[in-house]
C-alpha cells in the first residue's frame, strides 16, 4: 500500500518573490542608475556573459532580481568592476548553493570569508578592494556595503524589505504587501501620487487612507512630485 505524503503549498507571498513585476526602467530608478546599464549587466557582459544571468528578454525583472540589481549598482558606485562583481557572484552562488546569493542574509555574514578564499585562488587587487583589514585582522565588509544593507529587514534568510529611500523614510518595498510596489503603509505611492494628480487634495488623501502630512510628502518626493505639503 502506498503512502500519500503531504507536500506543504508554497505561501502566496513567497511566489511573488519570482514573478516579473518591475520593468527595466522602474528598476534602474529603484536603484539608482540608468535602464541602459541595468540591460547591460543581465544580457551583456562580452564574452564573459551577464553580471546578472538568468533574466529573460522582455520579461520584467522579479523581486529577488531587482534586489541583486541593487547590490551589483552599490558596488559600482564604490568603484568595482563589473568582471571583478561577476566572479565574486559566481563564487558566492557555488558556496551558498543559491540562485540568488546577494539577496541572502548569509553574504552579509560570510561574504568577506567568502572573497578572502577567492582572492586565495586568485590574485586579484580589485578583490582586495572589497575587504578592508584593521591591525587585528578584522574584516570591515560593512563599511563598503553597509550603506545598502541597512536598506533591508531580513527575514526567514532573505532580504525581504527594502526601504528603498533609505531608513529616513517610510516607503518600503515588500513583495508581499501590493504587490511588491513602493507602498507607506501599505498604501502604495503612485496611489497617492494619482490622487494629487487628480486635483483632489492633501486633506482628502489624509482623510482617506489615513496618512499623516509627513508621510504624504514622502510619498510625493518618492515619486518626484514637486509639491510641498
Amino acid at each position: 500500500m502506498s503512502v500519500v505524503k503531504n507536500v506543504p503549498e508554497i505561501e502566496p507571498w513567497k511566489r511573488r518573490l519570482y514573478l516579473p513585476a518591475y520593468n527595466i526602467g522602474v528598476a534602474a530608478h529603484y536603484a539608482g542608475t540608468s535602464p541602459q546599464t541595468v540591460g547591460y549587466w543581465f544580457y551583456g557582459g562580452g564574452d564573459l556573459g551577464p553580471a546578472l544571468p538568468g533574466k529573460e528578454q522582455r520579461k520584467p525583472l522579479t523581486y529577488l532580481q531587482l534586489i541583486e540589481l541593487a547590490f551589483v549598482a552599490t558596488f559600482r558606485r564604490l568603484g568595482v568592476s563589473l568582471q571583478r562583481i561577476r566572479k565574486a557572484r559566481e563564487y558566492a552562488a557555488t558556496n551558498l548553493n543559491s540562485e540568488y546569493p546577494f539577496v541572502e542574509l548569509r553574504w552579509k555574514t560570510e561574504g568577506t570569508h567568502m572573497l578572502l578564499d577567492l582572492i586565495g585562488i586568485e590574485e586579484d587587487i580589485e578583490l582586495k578592494k572589497l575587504i578592508v583589514a584593521d591591525q587585528y585582522g578584522q574584516l570591515g565588509w560593512e563599511k563598503l556595503v553597509g550603506d545598502r544593507f541597512v536598506q533591508f529587514d531580513y527575514i526567514n534568510g532573505l532580504a525581504l524589505i527594502w526601504h528603498v529611500a533609505g531608513r529616513e523614510s517610510p516607503v518600503i518595498i515588500d513583495p508581499r504587501i501590493a504587490f511588491g510596489a513602493p507602498t507607506i503603509r501599505g498604501i502604495a505611492t503612485w496611489v497617492v501620487k494619482g490622487r494629487w494628480e487628480a486635483k483632489e487634495t492633501v486633506q482628502d488623501i489624509k482623510d482617506d487612507f489615513g496618512l499623516t502630512n509627513e508621510e504624504i510628502k514622502y510619498a510625493f518626493r518618492f515619486e518626484g512630485v514637486p509639491v510641498a505639503t
